[in-house]
């Protein structure tokens, strides 16, 4: 049972569509300017520059011992990458997440998977824009399932559902990391309740109005297996396979649902599954 301060009133929820749009504009700055040739730290500091001129500051930087706007996690990197001077190659896959926190203390989170162009290896690209779709779709399978969802398993349950019937081109369902989860946001970037992105035995926290959830699967082409880098931060696949990772806020209010971190509230996302947000009143 989760306290009923980790659901929001509707103030609080409209509260945060500010820092939610502002840590889309950030990722959107990255995917403009990404390109071979580039060091992960110059991503760092073009999505660090897109949050200061819109009046917030990096939340990921309140993190105790992170001294970085965006984690960057690059082919068998799948989550934490720190930003530092490892050049981008042409083919790459290339996991961004990011957040800001507005002002008045409310915060956003949200991750995209980007694999840049290679035209001399077109499969590998092909099989890495695979794997970033299928995440990327069971995102928004975990999001819809959140319109009509009771409880936060039913959701973590969709998610499995939509990759197991989406499998890669090897014939197997993209792997799922076990030990990170999805999370609860609001006066911080990471609250509860916990959003698992596989099926448990658990029924979960309650989906109701006011419940603002961060969905975000966490996949690799291989084994689920990871380990943390000597860095303490980074997590990487055991059998060198690629990773990939979206993730969107998301409040559930009583009109509906609304993607915090997306600027037609989720609308083309959710569309394929039959699902329309409703802005918040």
């Amino acid at each position: 049972m989760f306290r009923r301060s980790a659901y929001k009133t509707p103030a609080q929820l409209r509260a945060m569509v500010a820092p939610g749009l502002i840590t889309h504009a950030a990722l959107e700055a990255v995917r403009a300017a990404i390109r071979p040739g580039m060091t992960t730290l110059e991503l760092d500091a073009i999505a660090e520059a897109a949050i200061v001129e819109r009046g917030a500051h990096s939340n990921f930087q309140l993190v105790p011992g992170y001294h970085h706007t965006i984690c960057v996690s690059v082919n068998d990197e799948v989550v934490h990458g720190i930003p530092g001077d490892r050049v981008l190659e042409p083919g790459d896959i290339v996991s961004v997440d990011c957040g800001a926190e507005t002002p008045d203390g409310w915060n956003g989170d949200s991750a995209i998977t980007i694999v840049l162009p290679d035209a001399e290896r077109p499969e590998l690209v092909a099989r890495r824009e695979e794997l970033s779709e299928v995440t990327r779709s069971s995102m928004w399978a975990g999001i819809a399932a959140l319109a009509t969802a009771r409880h936060l398993g039913e959701v973590g349950a969709s998610i499995e559902e939509h990759i197991e019937a989406n499998p890669l081109a090897s014939g197997a369902p993209a792997g799922i990391l076990r030990d990170y989860v999805g999370h609860g946001i609001g006066r911080s970037m990471h609250e509860p309740p916990t959003l698992f992105n596989y099926r448990t035995p658990q029924a979960g926290a309650r989906v109701k109005p006011g419940l603002a959830i961060c969905v975000e699967p966490m996949m690799t082409s291989g084994s689920e297996a990871v380990f943390v880098e000597d860095d303490e931060w980074t997590v990487t696949t055991e059998d060198g396979s690629d990773g990939a990772h979206w993730e969107h806020s998301v409040a559930v209010h009583d009109g509906g649902v609304w993607v915090l971190t997306a600027p037609d509230g989720g609308a083309e996302g959710l569309a394929p599954f039959g699902v329309t947000p409703t802005p918040l009143a």
